[in-house]
């Protein structure tokens, strides 16, 4: 059988080749175990991989046995997926909204998984650049970064927001848009078996008439496979709004004014009068820097720009606010009438640009400042009109202090409020290493989000609090004062932790790096190698379950049980099984039938 990786590529290349390419032999790649181990190794390096689902099993006891009934039932047409574990999340943005979050069972993961691998080769490739969310070599911050590029100079922004978006996708509407690509009715009746598998909420069983699970690994190639139908109908609705050349003529005003400026200029060589011919010069770029380039009102020039990141989008809109207005509405119609979804009425507004708009945890706004600066050769120009700027809002980072307990306000004797740093109490039983780990990753967590804010600075108000929080849970948890504890782990006028690993003697260091503006939306860069290119890698854990070598007697077996844990930072050492995770740093282990039955008892 051919590899996953093969697969991928040939898919991914014959629908990059051709975007209306029809696919009619996918349901087929399911009986490759090759696939299954593939998406194992994918699933275990997740952090929910240990989690049950209704049937109660986990990644815990995975054998190729295991695996070859899976396909066994997919080439009968028996498999049933078991409908998902229903639990509720609170909202980052308001905690105290839940999110509904659907468990699969983990034979379910598998197979989903591979569906996700295939759906991914097929579509990924056709999918518009405007669209940002859950693909490769995307991200939320290439999404802003694209809004700074294309909404240059928009006077109104359509902010979108669909009802229940994840959970109102038409099973019948998203089946059809599967069927244009795919002519394999096995497959599909696989997809409808996925949707349709409903869920179990206090052991009741739910049916799905609609909408996709968030917690299934389908579910976000399933969203971006439905909403780039709204892709493709806004780039057909801005080849038919778009007005105007390309390049705009300069308003008569500004015409007018820029022409006395290069007069004035010309004077400037004139021996007589030098004095009155400077301050002409100055009052006619004064005036000219203090006109519009371009028209305040053109309707000979109208563009719209657009900007998806999942069912998150905004529209940028130059031209009237009625232009604007007829943008939303249209939007509104196609989404109800071709995608059976619902913008909400209260939160999808069209703001005027110069006012701050959130997205994505970020507020912008189209700057109209009319500051200036030298260009490279030496002229005074409006550097930052037009430009779209990016800032950190002030309740975000203010919602995390409070989500960390870090801080309390007070009043004063003269009754202003002051913000006091608080220790953790939670903190006080952890070693030294994980309290200033743990204060690090919260710190650098926030600054690597906001990293391309204009005000990313502001977060060294956030680091202030942060840092003398740090302080405190030190002092009370060695029962000293702030000044003791500073003195005593201050090293070069950082503070920081020693500590011994395999590499020796280290030291951890309170993070003292700043919070400059970052223009790289890929600092800190995550995996965004292409599926067939990732699975070229050595699959560590399937060549462990197929070599047949127990890793605790060293027996030879057929039936190799893999062993899994949910995290080393849990494990005691008190077992043989313990003891060798902790030793090779690693949550899973290969086990014969006998040594996998001993994990359980002991």
């Amino acid at each position: 059988m051919r590899t996953p990786s093969h697969v991928l590529k040939s898919l991914e290349e014959q629908s990059k080749g051709n975007k209306d390419y029809v696919f009619d032999r996918l349901y087929r790649n399911l009986y490759n175990p090759e696939f299954y181990y593939e998406a194992y190794s994918s699933i275990a390096k997740s952090q929910g991989s240990m989690t049950a689902g209704v049937d109660g099993l986990t990644l815990n006891d995975m054998t190729a046995a295991r695996i070859s009934r899976i396909i066994a039932s997919l080439k009968d047409h028996t498999y049933q997926p078991n409908p998902a574990r229903r639990e509720y999340i609170a909202k980052q943005n308001n905690p105290a909204k839940k999110r509904p979050l659907g468990i699969p069972s983990t034979d379910d993961k598998l197979v989903q998984e591979i569906v996700r691998m295939i759906l991914n080769a097929v579509y990924e490739p056709s999918f518009s650049d405007n669209s940002h969310g859950f693909r490769p070599h995307k991200s939320c911050h290439t999404a802003l970064q694209s809004v700074q590029v294309r909404f240059k100079g928009v006077k109104w922004v359509v902010e979108g927001d669909i009802q229940a978006c994840f959970d109102s996708f038409d099973h019948h509407v998203l089946i059809g848009i599967l069927r244009r690509r795919i002519h394999d009715e096995q497959f599909i009746n696989l997809m409808w078996k996925m949707l349709r598998a409903g869920y179990m909420e206090q052991w009741s069983y739910q049916e799905t008439y609609t909408g996709t699970s968030q917690g299934s690994g389908c579910s976000p190639i399933l969203a971006n496979i439905y909403l780039s139908e709204l892709d493709t109908f806004i780039e057909s609705y801005k080849a038919d709004f778009d007005t105007g050349k390309k390049s705009r003529t300069p308003s008569k005003e500004y015409g007018a004014a820029d022409r006395r400026y290069k007069k004035c200029k010309e004077r400037l060589t004139d021996a007589e009068n030098h004095q009155q011919a400077i301050a002409e010069f100055k009052q006619a770029q004064k005036a000219k820097l203090g006109i519009p380039y371009y028209p305040v009102i053109d309707p000979n020039f109208k563009r719209v720009q657009y900007n998806r990141y999942a069912d998150d989008f905004v529209v940028g809109v130059i031209g009237s606010k009625e232009d604007a207005e007829r943008v939303k509405q249209d939007i509104k119609v196609f989404l109800r009438e071709k995608l059976k979804l619902t913008l909400s009425e209260e939160k999808t507004k069209v703001s005027h640009s110069n006012r701050m708009i959130r997205y994505l945890g970020y507020d912008f706004t189209v700057s109209r400042s009319k500051d200036v600066k030298r260009d490279e050769n030496g002229v005074l120009r409006r550097h930052w009109y037009g430009c779209v700027k990016l800032y950190v809002p002030h309740e975000k980072w203010f919602g995390k202090l409070q989500q960390y307990k870090a801080f309390k306000i007070v009043k004063g004797k003269d009754g202003k409020e002051r913000w006091k740093s608080l220790h953790r109490g939670a903190l006080h039983n952890k070693p030294d290493l994980d309290i200033i780990t743990k204060y690090n990753s919260e710190i650098r967590g926030i600054y690597n989000f906001y990293r391309l804010a204009d005000n990313a600075t502001v977060l060294k108000n956030f680091h202030y609090i942060m840092e003398m929080s740090m302080y405190k849970t030190f002092a009370a948890k060695y029962r000293t004062t702030v000044k003791k504890i500073r003195a005593k782990y201050t090293r070069n006028g950082v503070f920081g932790v020693d500590y011994v690993n395999r590499s020796g003697q280290q030291r951890s260091e309170f993070y003292h790096d700043g919070f400059k503006k970052q223009d790289d939306a890929w600092f800190g860069n995550i995996d965004v190698l292409p599926d067939y290119r990732r699975y070229d890698r050595p699959n560590t854990l399937a060549a462990r379950l197929k070599a047949g070598v127990c890793e605790t007697c060293g027996v030879e077996t057929h039936e190799i049980h893999m062993h899994h844990v949910k995290r080393l930072k849990d494990l005691t050492g008190k077992t043989e099984f313990e003891l060798l995770m902790m030793k090779r740093r690693r949550k899973s282990l290969a086990l014969c039938p006998e040594c996998f039955n001993r994990t359980k008892s002991s």
